[in-house]
């Protein structure tokens, strides 16, 4: 039994240890004039989210002023508002992980058919 628990923890350690680590990213061009436009596209959709709308009315921002603020920023800052917006991964890899977990579910029960072991729950 220690045998086969021994191969599925290599085989686990394998899978774990292929998925790519991300530390570094692509570095930013260049800020455009044409960009301003769609950072700014980017930063209306994010605040025309409820959740967004609520969380700004208790502290106490009004529509107007957010406006009046973001008329106030320039290229550069609405960009790196625009940039941090895109970084944002919520609720992202949700999907990796099922097919990870379901991956190394099916091995298990493969691995216990093809070596003729049940488990019994007493």
């Amino acid at each position: 039994m220690s045998k086969w628990v021994a191969w599925y923890m290599v085989i686990v350690m394998f899978l774990l240890g292929i998925a790519p680590r991300v530390d570094a990213g692509l570095s930013p061009s260049e800020l455009l004039p044409a960009d301003r436009h769609y950072n700014l596209q980017t930063i209306q959709k994010v605040l025309e989210s409820k959740i967004v709308i609520e969380r700004l009315k208790a502290f106490g921002f009004s529509p107007d002023e957010i406006q009046a603020k973001l008329n106030q920023l320039d290229d550069k800052q609405i960009h790196q508002i625009a940039q941090k917006i895109d970084e944002l991964k919520v609720g992202e890899n949700g999907a990796e992980l099922v097919i990870v977990a379901l991956l190394v579910a099916i091995l298990v029960v493969l691995i216990f058919y093809l070596s003729g072991h049940r488990v019994v729950v007493k």
